[in-house]
C-alpha cells in the first residue's frame, strides 16, 4: 500500500521539479555551505510560516536522489533515515552527522495552496579537517650555487591548497623555483644562502588549516669580502702591531698570512707582532679558505711601515755670525724617519724671496745674499706619521756701520761744557773714535764730553764708527765748532723784566718831580744856560740812567760805563728840576731806591742793574 502511494508521489514531485525550473526559485541561499565531517547543517529557506499548510515539500540531493517528500505523508530516503528533520511550515531542512558523500547539490520544491510552485537550490561541501602536515627534503646540506633541492608536502584530511613559506615570506615560482603537483612539491635550483630557510608547508581547506614543522638548510658559501684591518699603518720602532682578517664564509674560513707574498707560519684571523723593528715593514695580506666550498680568497695588501721617531732636531746655520751681503745657509737636521720639512718665518709659512733657495727636499734654506730684512725667527717643522718636531733659529744679520752722524752745538762760549753725540746704523752696535782736525781725541764712546772748553777746542770734529763683527769702519761728515769769548747776551725774558723795571723807575721819577714842583714851585733858570751838577738850583732836566751788566765768566761784576758792549735802558724826563736845596744827592738817591737783590744761582749767568737819576 505504501509502495503504491509512494511511487505516484515521486513522479508528481519530479514533475513539480521540472515545472519549478520555469515557474519559481530563490527560496534558498546560493551557497556553498562548508561543513566538517560529523557536523550538522541547516538548509534554511527564506519563507515565513503561512496560515495554510503547503500542499507538498520535496528535498532532493543532486537533483534525483530523494531526501524527503512530504504531502499527505512523509517519504524519507534510506540514506537519511534518522539524520534529517523537516520544518513543514517553512520547508527548511536539518541534516546531521555529515559525511564526505553529503557534498553536492541540494534542491527544494514547495507547492503552496495557490498552485504556484517555489524552488530553491544550494550546495554543500563537507571536508575532513587538515592534519599531519609534513615536509620531506631531498637534501639539507648544500653548497651555494652548486646544489639543488626538492621539497614535498603531505597532509591528512581534505586538502584543497598548498602554500610554501621561506621564513615568513611566501615562495613563488621563478627561474630557480618550481612548483608542481598542485603546488605540493617545491624544487629550488642552484641554491643561495637566502634559501637556507626555515621552510614550511601550509595546507588548507575551507574549514581548517595545517602547517608543517620548519625545515632548515645548511648552505655553505664563501669565502668572500676578505678584508684586512688596518688597511695601512705607521708604527714606531718597539711598538706592538695587531692585524685582523674578516671574511664572509660558512662554515668559518681557515687563514694563512703573508708578508711581501712570503707565507708566514701564523694562522687564525688575527696576526700579532710585538716590539716591532723597521725590518718588519712591508705589505701584509691574509688568505681565507673554506673547506666545504673548496674556495679561497686573498685580501688586498696592508702596507705596514715601522718608523724611527724623530729626535735631535735642530736648525744649524752655515755661520754663527751672518754678515749682510754674504751667502748663508740654514740646515734643518734631525735623527729618525723624516717625511716632510716645512719652513716658517715669524709664525707664518715661509714664502721664499729672490735671494732664497730651498734644496735637498727642503732640508737646506740658502740665502744667496743675506740682508737685514732676513732678520727673524725661522722654524723648521719636521714630521712623520708618528711624531714631529719644530726646531727654531733666530737670524740676526750683522751689518754696518753706515749713515754715521754727529749731533751737537756749532758754537759755544769759552769755559762752557761741550757735548757731541755720534750715531750709526749698525748690528751689533758700533764703537766710536773721535777726531779734532784729524787728530784722535777719544774712543769707544758714542758721546764726546769736554768741560770748560778753550779757544783751542775750536775746529773740525769727525766721528769714526767701527763694527767689530763686520770689521767695517765708516766716518761722519765734519762738524765745525767755534769757541767764543763773549757772552751771547741776555735772554728775552730778562730783557722784558728790565724794561718793565725801567718804566717803573721812570714813573717814580716823574711822580717825584711833579711832587717837588707843586711843593717848591718852579725852578729858576740858570743864568749861564748850561747844565749844572746834581746840587745846582738852576738845573732844568731830570733823567734816569738804567744800566745792567751780565756777570762775567770770572764771577766779578763791574758797575758803571763799560768798555765792552752792554744792554741798557736810558729814560729822560723833560721837566723842570726842583730847587737845588731839595734835590738829593746821587748817593742819597741810590740809598733810597736800592733794595737787596735776590741771590743768583752761582752756576747761571747773573744780571745786575744800575739806576742813576740825574
Amino acid at each position: 500500500m505504501k509502495k503504491q502511494v509512494g511511487r505516484p508521489t515521486f513522479r508528481l514531485n519530479l514533475a513539480l521539479i521540472l515545472f519549478s525550473f520555469t515557474e519559481g526559485g530563490g527560496v534558498l541561499s546560493d551557497g556553498p555551505l562548508n561543513k566538517t565531517v560529523g557536523e550538522t547543517v541547516m538548509f534554511t529557506t527564506t519563507l515565513t510560516p503561512s496560515e495554510t499548510p503547503f500542499l507538498s515539500v520535496y528535498w532532493a540531493f543532486n537533483k534525483y536522489t530523494n531526501i524527503i517528500t512530504s504531502n499527505n505523508a512523509n517519504i524519507t530516503g534510506p540514506e537519511y533515515e534518522g539524520r534529517i528533520t523537516l520544518l513543514r511550515s517553512t520547508g527548511s531542512l536539518e541534516l546531521r552527522n555529515l559525511v564526505l558523500d553529503d557534498s553536492g547539490e541540494y534542491t527544494l520544491t514547495i507547492s503552496p495552496p495557490d498552485d504556484i510552485n517555489m524552488f530553491g537550490d544550494t550546495t554543500l561541501a563537507v571536508y575532513e579537517k587538515v592534519s599531519d602536515v609534513s615536509v620531506t627534503s631531498s637534501s639539507t646540506d648544500m653548497v651555494e650555487f652548486n646544489s639543488s633541492v626538492s621539497l614535498s608536502c603531505s597532509a591528512s584530511g581534505s586538502t584543497t591548497s598548498f602554500l610554501w613559506l621561506n621564513s615568513s615570506s611566501e615562495v613563488t615560482a621563478s627561474d630557480r623555483v618550481q612548483l608542481t603537483d598542485r603546488d605540493s612539491n617545491l624544487t629550488i635550483i642552484n641554491v643561495t644562502r637566502s634559501d637556507q630557510g626555515p621552510f614550511r608547508c601550509r595546507v588548507s581547506n575551507p574549514v581548517s588549516t595545517g602547517t608543517s614543522d620548519p625545515v632548515n638548510f645548511s648552505i655553505s658559501y664563501g669565502p668572500e669580502n676578505v678584508n684586512l684591518t688596518p688597511s695601512q699603518g705607521y708604527f714606531a720602532v718597539g711598538s706592538d702591531i695587531s692585524l685582523t682578517c674578516s671574511v664572509g664564509s660558512r662554515p668559518p674560513a681557515q687563514f694563512k698570512w703573508f708578508l711581501n707574498k712570503a707565507e708566514l707560519p701564523d694562522t687564525g684571523s688575527e696576526l700579532r707582532r710585538m716590539n716591532v723593528e723597521m725590518s718588519q715593514s712591508g705589505n701584509y695580506s691574509c688568505q681565507a679558505f673554506n673547506n666545504k666550498t673548496l674556495r679561497s680568497q686573498t685580501s688586498q695588501p696592508s702596507a705596514i711601515t715601522v718608523l724611527e721617531k724623530i729626535s735631535n732636531a735642530s736648525v744649524k746655520p752655515s755661520t754663527n755670525l751672518p754678515l749682510e751681503g754674504t751667502t748663508v745657509s740654514l740646515a734643518c737636521e734631525a735623527s729618525g724617519s723624516v717625511f716632510t720639512r716645512n719652513w716658517m718665518k715669524d709664525g707664518s709659512d715661509l714664502n721664499p724671496t729672490d735671494n732664497m733657495i730651498l734644496s735637498d727636499n727642503n732640508r737646506v734654506l740658502t740665502f744667496n745674499t743675506v740682508n737685514r730684512k732676513d732678520n727673524g725667527e725661522y722654524v723648521c717643522q719636521i714630521s712623520n706619521p708618528i711624531n714631529n718636531h719644530s726646531p727654531k733659529y733666530i737670524m740676526i744679520v750683522n751689518y754696518g756701520p753706515e749713515n754715521v752722524q754727529i749731533k751737537g752745538p756749532n758754537k759755544i762760549n769759552i769755559k762752557g761744557t761741550l757735548n757731541l753725540t755720534c750715531s750709526a746704523e749698525s748690528t751689533p752696535s758700533a764703537r766710536f773714535n773721535w777726531f779734532l782736525n784729524g787728530t784722535k781725541i777719544s774712543n769707544t764712546s758714542a758721546e764726546y764730553i769736554k768741560e770748560e772748553v778753550e779757544l783751542s777746542d775750536s775746529g773740525n770734529y769727525t766721528c769714526q764708527a767701527w763694527n767689530n763683527i763686520t770689521e767695517r769702519t765708516s766716518s761722519s761728515a765734519g762738524h765745525e765748532l767755534t769757541v767764543t769769548e763773549k757772552s751771547s747776551g741776555l735772554s728775552a725774558g730778562a730783557i722784558a723784566g728790565i724794561v718793565i723795571a725801567c718804566f717803573v723807575l721812570v714813573a717814580a721819577a716823574l711822580g717825584g718831580g711833579y711832587y717837588f714842583y707843586k711843593k717848591k714851585g718852579p725852578l729858576k733858570k740858570s743864568t749861564t744856560g748850561g747844565q749844572g751838577n746834581a746840587a745846582s738850583s738852576d738845573q732844568e732836566l731830570n733823567y734816569a740812567d738804567v744800566r745792567f751788566f751780565p756777570k762775567r765768566n770770572d764771577g766779578k761784576v763791574q758797575m758803571g760805563v763799560q768798555s765792552e758792549s752792554s744792554n741798557c735802558a736810558q729814560v729822560q724826563a723833560n721837566s723842570r728840576a726842583p730847587a737845588a736845596s731839595s734835590l738829593p744827592t746821587y748817593d742819597t738817591h741810590m740809598h733810597r731806591v736800592r733794595r737787596p737783590a735776590p741771590q743768583p744761582d752761582p752756576n747761571a749767568a747773573e744780571t745786575y742793574a744800575q739806576v742813576r737819576v740825574h
